[in-house]
């Protein structure tokens, strides 16, 4: 016994020492690197990377980046990159040492690298122990991964902030939550620099082969300017960095039954706002045009996003949903009602590219337009081997088609500037969408009526979003049937009609007893009340213990109670005993 102590004493040791020195070799190799940037946020992050990396090798940085977006990627300081290996193929932030180690020998100048971290203390862990940056990217704050940092957009913030370097720089684009940001820089002693997407002009986002956006493209110009790099030389090594393989693109392939079709890439954006502002941006450029057709691609692990994505349906207004991947169900059951009938479901989880896609190509018309959202892995990667697969159309789509049908038809130019000028259909829809508030439906009530007390603070929350109605269904709908009213928002219950003195107060056995039950008529209340002088001597007075003979004579004209002196006369005359002894 003694001996097995003696074992895990000595493996206790070792695992301690192998780990102070693992962590003091890790620091050595951080401490080798001058320029630490940790590139964090909702949206983004991995074309930030990758940008900021193509700047500051544009200034002659030895530059070396890591991605865990997509597709996990190490970028060397020539700018070749290769996949990062995984055991399993599971993601863990412990790679993170490896990936600091291996840069290390390249002595670069800078590391750009993406945080991997979801979870709140994962994120403290990755800045404090693994990273250690002297600058820090907040990219925005956006509706994702509430399960884990949530449950609101403040929450979120709060949670991406714990990846703000101490005594350092962060750099942000986040506008709405700016505050809350500066608040927790404040408590860390850190700078936050606000990057302005203004700065960046139409002029500068045409060099890009690639769709990106401004706020991308500003974060990795101050980056560059913290770090000694110039504005021009900077741009031209974004321009010629490669792109993310999850980035916004729009590809023209050839059905095999000869039908053409625009394929929009927007997998790569997570959150429903992204998505929206992604495939809006493509139809007002004309990147991709109508009829839409939307594929939801759903993974196992990430139930809530595939309900976001079948939210924001409506808005899209596509002819079909395709929805694919497992569960399936986690998509549908979030579309509406109404949108519902335009969903056909292609789930599975072990489903090929070859069963589904067929049934995809053939509910889609000559010319229409696919876009892919939700989640890359799974058979959102498989789709898009499949569509590698398909011949490219070549083809000069603005060429008059024959046919009075194709001559209404909207012309689809095949290379289009997606970075022109907004036009203005696409500056409204965004001013609207920052202006926008949620509407407040209100059951109308009569006047004078009075207000019902039975409110609970639960339906007026529900009021505040809209819900009341709703509300007011489900809790009373019962009732009204069997009231024999009409249902339907034309009838509302009033409070008059809904909550009457007699239905609310049911007379019980105390009522009855005490004469409290405001029903009740007032004749009946002396018959069932008690008197306080009857209750009284009741509970003073008891049979078993009668109380001691009185020390002075009775008075002549009332006498003595039978119980007292059986010999008492009947005349009520004084005791013999009391007269002089």
């Amino acid at each position: 016994m003694l001996y097995l102590y003696f074992v895990l004493l000595a493996g206790s040791l070792f695992l301690l020492v192998a780990g102070i020195l693992e962590q003091r070799r890790h620091y050595a190799a951080l401490h080798s690197i001058p320029s630490r940037v940790l590139v964090n946020g909702i949206r983004g992050k991995s074309s930030i990377t990758r940008l900021c990396a193509g700047a500051l090798r544009g200034g002659d940085l030895v530059t070396v980046a890591k991605t865990t977006g997509t597709a996990a990627r190490f970028i060397h300081p020539d700018a070749t990159e290769e996949p990062v290996y995984r055991k399993f193929g599971i993601a863990n932030v412990v790679e993170q040492i490896g990936i600091v180690r291996r840069a290390a020998t390249y002595r670069p100048d800078a590391l750009v690298i993406e945080c991997m971290a979801v979870m709140p203390a994962l994120q403290e862990v990755n800045q404090s122990k693994l990273i250690r940056s002297t600058i820090g990217v907040l990219c925005n704050v956006r509706e994702d991964h509430l399960a884990e940092m949530g449950p609101t957009l403040d929450d979120v913030a709060r949670s991406l902030c714990r990846s703000m370097p101490e005594d350092g720089i962060c750099v942000t684009a986040e506008k709405e939550r700016f505050h809350i940001l500066q608040e927790e820089a404040d408590a860390r002693n850190c700078k936050l620099v606000y990057a302005d997407p203004e700065t960046v002009t139409d002029e500068e986002l045409r060099g890009f082969s690639w769709f990106t956006f401004k706020e991308n493209v500003a974060i990795a110009l101050v980056v560059a300017e913290l770090l000694g790099v110039e504005r021009k030389v900077a741009l031209q090594g974004m321009y010629d960095a490669p792109p993310d393989p999850g980035v916004l693109s729009v590809e023209r392939y050839v059905a095999p039954d000869g039908d053409r079709l625009a394929f929009a890439n927007v997998f790569a954006a997570n959150d429903p706002e992204s998505t929206l502002m992604n495939i809006n941006q493509l139809l007002d450029l004309g990147a991709i045009r109508r009829p839409l057709n939307v594929v939801i691609n759903c993974r196992p692990d990430r139930v809530e996003r595939n309900g976001q994505m079948g939210e924001i349906i409506p808005d899209l207004r596509p002819d079909n949903v395709f929805v694919i991947g497992h569960p399936s169900k986690s998509a549908i059951d979030a579309i509406p009602a109404e949108w519902r009938d335009r969903a056909v479901d292609l789930g599975g989880e072990r489903r090929s590219a070859d069963e589904f896609m067929p049934a995809i190509l053939d509910r889609m018309s000559d010319g229409a337009s696919l876009v892919a959202i939700g989640n890359i892995h799974g058979q959102g990667e498989e789709l898009l081997e499949y569509l590698a697969e398909l011949p490219e159309d070549d083809s000069d789509s603005g060429e008059a088609e024959q046919g009075p049908a194709a001559a209404a038809a909207p012309v689809q130019a095949q290379r289009l500037d997606p970075f022109a000028s907004y036009p203005t259909a696409h500056e409204e829809r965004y001013q609207a969408s920052q202006t926008q508030e949620i509407p407040i439906v209100r059951i109308p009530a009569q006047q004078g009526a009075p207000r019902a007390r039975h409110q609970q603070p639960q339906q007026m929350q529900y009021a505040q979003y809209g819900q009341e109605q709703q509300y007011g269904e489900q809790q009373y709908g019962e009732r009204q049937y069997a009231q024999g009213r009409p249902y339907g928002p034309e009838h509302e219950y009033e409070p008059e009609q809904r909550y009457e003195p007699e239905q609310r107060y049911e007379p019980g056995p105390q009522d009855q007893q005490y004469g409290q039950g405001t029903p009740y008529p007032q004749q009946q209340f002396p018959q069932q009340r008690y008197e306080p002088e009857q209750y009284e001597a009741e509970q003073r007075y008891e049979p078993e213990q009668p109380p001691a003979p009185d020390p002075e004579p009775p008075h002549p004209y009332f006498g003595r109670p039978s119980w007292a002196e059986p010999d008492t006369p009947p005349d009520g005359s004084r005791h013999p005993g009391a007269e002089g002894g």
